[in-house]
C-alpha cells in the first residue's frame, strides 16, 4: 500500500510564500503556489532595484527591538531563522552575501533576480507547481478554495493544509494591495485596519522653501516623534520629508496624528554631535560682514537647506543661545502621512490574537499565515524581508509538524 504525499496550497508568491514552499517541498510535501499576478516575487524584485537589502548584521536584541510591539510575537521565528540562517540559505542557492559598511546584508550581485531565479529553479526541481493569475477569493464549503482565474471562477477541493502569504497593502501595482482582506473578513478572520508604514510625512512648507530645497538631503541628524529618537537622514520633498529617519518613526507619527488633543510634531536635532552650549559658543563669535545665514552656516557646519529650515519653524532667533536651542530641537508640525499606495510597507493585517504560536489561525485549523499580511511592521534596512522569511519558515515548520501528526 502506498500513501500519497500531503498536498499544501500556498496562496501568495512573495518571500514568505516562496521560502515556505522551499522548506515544505524539500521534505517531500506536494506544494502548489497560487499567485494572482502574472509572475511571482514582483515586489521582491522591485525592492532589489537599488540593491537588495536582505537583512542586517546587528546584534539580535537590537534587531528584534526594531519590531517594537510585535517583538514578542516574532522572537521565536527570528531565533529559529536568524540573519545567519538566511545568509546560509542564500549560499545553498549559490548566492553569496556580504555585510556592507552600514551593517546591512546584501547579495554579492546586489540584485534580487539571481536569488529569485535560483529559488524558482529549486522549487521546480522539487515539483512545486506555480499557478499565476489565480486570485484567491475565499473559502468554500468544507474548506474548498475559491479562485478567479483566466478561465473563470474555480472551486478547488480543500488541500491538506493552506498557507496564506498574501502580503500587505502597499505597492498595489505589484499586487500588494490588501484586497485579500475581503475574503478574510468574510470568513470572520480578525484583522487590524491597514495603515501606511515606511512612508513620507506631509509638512506645509512655504512655497519659496519647497521650490528651492526640494530634493535636498538632511544628513547626520536626529529625529524625534513621541518617545522615540533615532539618528538618520531625511530628504526634503515638495510636500514634506522622506527617508530612512522618517520611515523608522512611522508608528510614532501615526499615533501622534491619531491623537486629536495635541498637534503632531516631528522634532529635528540638526547637529546631534554638538551640545547646545557648544553651538551657542560658536554662534556668539563676531560675524563681521557675513550675512546671518552665512554666519550660522559657517559657525555650525549646517547645510544651506538646514539653515533655511530654521526659518520654516518661525522667525529665526537672534540670540545665540535661543538659536542653538532651535538647532537642537527644531519643531515641524506634521499635517499627515503619504498614503498606502506610496508607502514602502503597511501596518495592520491579520490580528495576532487570532494566530497560535505556530502561525495557524485559531478558528481555522489547518490554515496558516505568514509574512507582511500579519499585523507587524518594521523599518527599512533588511528588517522587513527578514521578518517575511522568518515567519514563512516558521509557518512551514509548524504546518509540517501538523501534517506529520495527522498522518
Amino acid at each position: 500500500m502506498t500513501t500519497s504525499p500531503p498536498n499544501v496550497a500556498i496562496i501568495g508568491g512573495g518571500p514568505a510564500g516562496l521560502i515556505a514552499a522551499d522548506s515544505l517541498s524539500a521534505r517531500g510535501v506536494g506544494v502548489t503556489i497560487y499567485e494572482r499576478m502574472p509572475s511571482v516575487g514582483r515586489k521582491f524584485l522591485m525592492a532589489g532595484r537599488g540593491g537588495l537589502n536582505l537583512t542586517h548584521s546587528e546584534p539580535a536584541e537590537v534587531f528584534l527591538s526594531r519590531y517594537r510591539e510585535a517583538e514578542p510575537r516574532l522572537r521565536a521565528a527570528f531565533e529559529a531563522f536568524p540573519p545567519e540562517a538566511l545568509r546560509t540559505w542564500c549560499a545553498d542557492l549559490g548566492i553569496e552575501t556580504f555585510v556592507g559598511s552600514s551593517g546591512r546584508v546584501f547579495p554579492r550581485q546586489m540584485k534580487a533576480s539571481p536569488l529569485l531565479r535560483a529559488l524558482l529553479g529549486r522549487l521546480n526541481a522539487n515539483g512545486v507547481s506555480i499557478r499565476t493569475r489565480w486570485c484567491w477569493t475565499g473559502f468554500g464549503n468544507d474548506g474548498a478554495l475559491l479562485f478567479d482565474t483566466p478561465e473563470g471562477p474555480k472551486d478547488c477541493p480543500a488541500p491538506d493544509a493552506v498557507l496564506l502569504a498574501l502580503g500587505g497593502a502597499s505597492w498595489p501595482r505589484l499586487g500588494s494591495d490588501g484586497l485579500w482582506a475581503k475574503a478574510t473578513d468574510a470568513a470572520g478572520i480578525a484583522r487590524t485596519p491597514f495603515a501606511p508604514s515606511n512612508c513620507g510625512v506631509e509638512i506645509a512648507w512655504s512655497a519659496q522653501f519647497a521650490t528651492r530645497f526640494q530634493g535636498a538631503p538632511l544628513k547626520r541628524i536626529a529625529l524625534s516623534a513621541g518617545d522615540h529618537t533615532i539618528r538618520g537622514e531625511a530628504m526634503i520633498t515638495e510636500h514634506g520629508l522622506e527617508g530612512g529617519g522618517i520611515y523608522a518613526l512611522s508608528p510614532d507619527i501615526r499615533r501622534a496624528l491619531a491623537d486629536t488633543t495635541v498637534a503632531a510634531t516631528l522634532t529635528l536635532d540638526l547637529r546631534p554631535d554638538l551640545t547646545a552650549d557648544a553651538l551657542a559658543t560658536r554662534l556668539s563669535r563676531p560675524r563681521g560682514k557675513a550675512s546671518v545665514s552665512n554666519h550660522v552656516r559657517k559657525s555650525t557646519g549646517l547645510a544651506p537647506a538646514a539653515v533655511a529650515l530654521l526659518r520654516e519653524a518661525g522667525e529665526r532667533p537672534q540670540d545665540a543661545e535661543a538659536l542653538a536651542a532651535r538647532i537642537k530641537a527644531l519643531p515641524l508640525p506634521v499635517a499627515g502621512m503619504t498614503g498606502l499606495e506610496q508607502a514602502i510597507s503597511s501596518a495592520g493585517g491579520i490580528a495576532w490574537e487570532g494566530i497560535d504560536n505556530g502561525y495557524m489561525l485559531k478558528d481555522r485549523p489547518g490554515v496558516f499565515v505568514a509574512g507582511e499580511m500579519i499585523d507587524w511592521e518594521a523599518p527599512t534596512g533588511g528588517y522587513l524581508l527578514q521578518g517575511c522569511f522568518a515567519t514563512g519558515r516558521a509557518a512551514a515548520n509548524a504546518l509540517q509538524v501538523r501534517l506529520a501528526r495527522e498522518r
